[in-house]
């Protein structure tokens, strides 16, 4: 049998339910939950009696190297925000398109990455040209077909979050920085689950929650900006982006050199601690490891649909499969909710997305849960 990576004890409701749904709200482990808690009773209800205005300036750091780490980045390009949204809803001001330049989207991402750019084609009078995923069609290479002289922008999620489809960045880069396209990556759905090195990649900006892969709770997220985004203010300014947040001066504007200019205000400081846990453990686990682990039980869950009528949206054997979120088909779309309900009754929880059965496989799944969930389906 496969083994999880993790110690399936630390996360207890995997005692009764099998869980593949990290693409959705993902488990918070033991560890990361104590650590949280430490924080709460221990620092977070004294308030400034045990953290004085220097440590609050500088609460940030640690996550800010340990994201650095996950993706080999330089800490100064490392912004620390609420939320990945507060980051892609600011873009369309600070790449401030052409008038009737074409912004490139993928009509079945997700939404927080191209509903601004929607409100963009109103104010602005760009062209939000929708590339269309198809289970045939390298998507990759659809994105790249789309790119001309006209095109401003092309926003995209690394990994789909309903299809598990993943581009090849750096192929897709190679085209935007060859004309000027500003190349924008959400990595939600892989950071975590997949190596990502931002040096192999030739992109503007890069988000990411951190609540699903990564491991942590609500209410923090993280993103990565070029030396060129840098030099730029962002549209959106709050107090904590300051070179020093507790110089009150409202009368003068300091911002940070670097990408904490970004962080708009006081932040949720205890899923702020839960997240520097989480990443440490996928660090010490090893992002690698992870993926090959993923790899592996994905392999045992086709084996086990070979004969079954389930087939998966990106083939195994396409080079934008993704082990790690599987997205199921069925002939028949009442038996596609019917299954969820019954997987759902038996405690084993995953999703639907896009009208399909999706699949999150993490690294405290095993391949008892992929047995289980296999035999389930073979009974539909």
């Amino acid at each position: 049998m496969i083994n999880a990576l993790s110690n399936r004890s630390g996360y207890p409701c995997l005692k009764q339910n099998i869980y593949l749904n990290q693409a959705s709200l993902g488990l918070l482990s033991d560890s990361t939950v104590t650590e949280m808690t430490k924080f709460l009773d221990n620092v977070a209800r004294y308030g400034n009696l045990k953290m004085t205005d220097d440590q609050e300036a500088n609460f940030l750091n640690l996550l800010r190297s340990n994201v650095a780490t996950l993706l080999h980045a330089k800490q100064r390009n490392i912004a620390i925000v609420a939320s990945a949204s507060e980051i892609l809803s600011q873009i369309p001001e600070l790449c401030k398109p052409k008038t009737n330049s074409k912004v490139i989207l993928v009509s079945t991402d997700f939404p927080a990455i191209t509903r601004p750019w929607l409100r963009t084609a109103k104010t602005r009078g760009v062209e939000i040209c929708f590339v269309h995923e198809a289970p045939e069609a390298d998507l990759t290479q659809s994105l790249i077909e789309e790119i001309d002289s006209n095109t401003s922008i092309v926003c995209v999620s690394y990994v789909q979050f309903a299809s598990g489809t993943r581009i090849d960045v750096k192929e897709l880069s190679q085209h935007t920085k060859k004309i000027g396209v500003k190349l924008v990556i959400d990595v939600t759905q892989a950071a975590g689950a997949i190596p990502i090195n931002i040096n192999d990649w030739d992109v503007d900006i890069l988000v990411c929650s951190g609540y699903k892969w990564l491991g942590g709770h609500g209410g923090i997220a993280v993103g990565w900006l070029s030396d060129e985004i840098l030099e730029l203010e962002p549209p959106t300014i709050g107090w904590f982006g300051n070179e020093n947040p507790f110089d009150m001066d409202a009368t003068k504007l300091n911002l940070s050199k670097t990408a904490a200019k970004y962080t708009q205000s006081t932040l949720s400081y205890i899923s702020v601690v839960g997240l520097n846990a989480a990443i440490e453990q996928l660090l010490e686990i090893s992002i690698s490891e992870i993926m090959k682990h993923s790899d592996k039980l994905a392999q045992q869950l086709f084996s086990n649909l070979l004969y079954s009528e389930w087939k998966s949206f990106r083939p195994i054997t396409s080079r934008e499969f993704s082990s790690h979120i599987i997205s199921l088909m069925h002939p028949s779309g009442d038996a596609i909710k019917s299954t969820f309900e019954q997987l759902s009754e038996n405690g084993l929880i995953c999703g639907i997305r896009n009208g399909r059965l999706r699949v999150s496989i993490s690294h405290y799944n095993n391949g008892n849960d992929i047995k289980y969930l296999g035999a389930a389906l073979h009974h539909e």
